[in-house]
């Protein structure tokens, strides 16, 4: 890993400190600068500048409706209306240039669902259309009929995404967010948050890898895979630990016909078009807790264990090659799989944005924009994220997300 350079705050004091600068720090701070009603100083402490190794940058930059809890959907909803308009949001960020935009591929996203859990998927696509969404359930035959590459043997049927789900530029995005936020007065710093002090039930310093001592109105931890190091440091606790997720670039030598989504398969591979190539990743059969600075590959889940779910699902997927490869870590709830989004129920200046379990880049929007109501309002204006609230990890009462990949 790199050696960091790390720098020093400009001020000894600000009203709202945000550990951590990827894509939902700088969204944090992109909606604090864009409320007319704050007024305050933002400091963004971003341990890698170059984000190298940021669960942003190394994930799959999806973006979908499928899920089981309405709140979820909803966040992406609005996710997609924020991605869809991003040139023009970000125009005024970007005088003189044109705005990039984030290259959205409306590609949907295809759930292969076995025999048994068809009665259950069924059910989620009607919620999800319930809300707005366009997911279909497919039955084998009009699957085999849609997707003729597809395997279907086995298969109970596939909820597929006809609209509004694909891909994104992950970089693109927390880049926008970092540069409007830094137009509009944030200060971001290369440094690393080392511990935190606190007076009653409030956080009022933090303490940085280069000695310095800078005190805050209120800590915003958005930290992903290193939320339960930085909860610690306030002696608080919560579910997040970092899971390694292993990535694979690879050619086919048999094209793939027509607009291929990305396919989730039941054993937790997925794949999806890149250009010319493919991105697929799984879930590993051992999936637990890393440490946060391994990064380690472990080649055999390719060979072992994506190939041969690959080959089973699609078999023209016969011939491959493996062309770039990396590690990622997910932000792990253990509880529920959902972000917890707000204060804490003793320091209640301490504010949660943690545990997205994979989801961090296309909530970030709206959770984003959630946190800021929270410190500027005291409240939810727009989206109520209540029931991602730090209480039910007090209480101990799972709000569970099914739909993980």
């Amino acid at each position: 890993m790199r050696k960091y350079q790390h720098a020093a705050p400009r001020r000894s004091s600000y009203d709202v400190v945000i550990v951590g600068g990827a894509v939902i720090g700088s969204s944090v701070a992109y909606w604090l600068t864009q409320d007319a009603d704050f007024d305050g100083s933002i400091l963004v402490v971003e341990r890698d500048s170059t984000y190298e190794f940021s669960s942003t940058a190394l994930s799959a930059s999806g973006i979908r409706q499928q899920y089981s809890n309405p709140i979820n959907v909803r966040i992406s909803q609005f996710g997609l209306s924020f991605i869809r308009g991003f040139a023009e949001r970000m125009a005024p960020f970007f005088e003189g240039e044109a705005a990039p935009g984030l290259g959205f591929r409306e590609h949907g996203y295809l759930y292969c669902i076995s025999p048994e859990g068809a009665d259950a998927a069924r059910e989620r696509v009607e919620l999800q259309r319930s809300l707005g969404a366009q997911t279909v359930f497919l039955e084998p035959g009009p699957l085999r009929d849609r997707f003729p590459w597809l395997n279907v043997e086995d298969l109970g049927g596939g909820a597929w995404g006809a609209r509004d789900e694909g891909w994104f530029d992950s970089v693109g995005l927390m880049t926008g967010f970092r540069r409007a936020a830094r137009q509009g007065g944030a200060e971001y710093v290369e440094n690393e948050v080392t511990g935190l002090e606190l007076d009653g039930d409030r956080v009022t310093s933090v303490l940085l890898g280069t000695g310095e001592r800078v005190s805050c109105g209120a800590l915003v931890n958005a930290a992903g895979p290193r939320a339960g190091v930085v909860a610690g440091m306030a002696g608080l606790s919560i579910p997040v630990e970092p899971r390694k997720r292993y990535s694979f670039v690879f050619s086919s030598a048999n094209p793939i016909e027509g607009r291929m989504p990305l396919v989730v398969d039941g054993t937790g591979t997925y794949v999806r078009p890149e250009h010319d190539l493919f991105l697929t990743g799984n879930r590993p059969l051992d999936d637990g807790p890393a440490a946060v600075d391994d990064f380690e590959m472990v080649h055999d889940e390719f060979e072992e264990r994506i190939w041969p779910a690959l080959y089973h699902r699609i078999p023209s997927f016969d011939a491959l090659k493996v062309r770039r490869f990396w590690t990622g870590h997910y932000a792990y709830n253990t509880l529920d799989h959902n972000v917890i989004v707000g204060p804490h129920d003793r320091v209640g200046n301490f504010i949660f944005a943690n545990g997205f379990s994979g989801h961090g880049l296309q909530q970030s929007p709206a959770v984003g924009r959630g946190v800021a109501e929270l410190l500027v309002h005291g409240a939810y204006r727009t989206l109520d994220l209540g029931q991602l609230s730090y209480g039910r990890i007090a209480r101990n009462e799972p709000f569970l997300e099914e739909a993980v990949i």
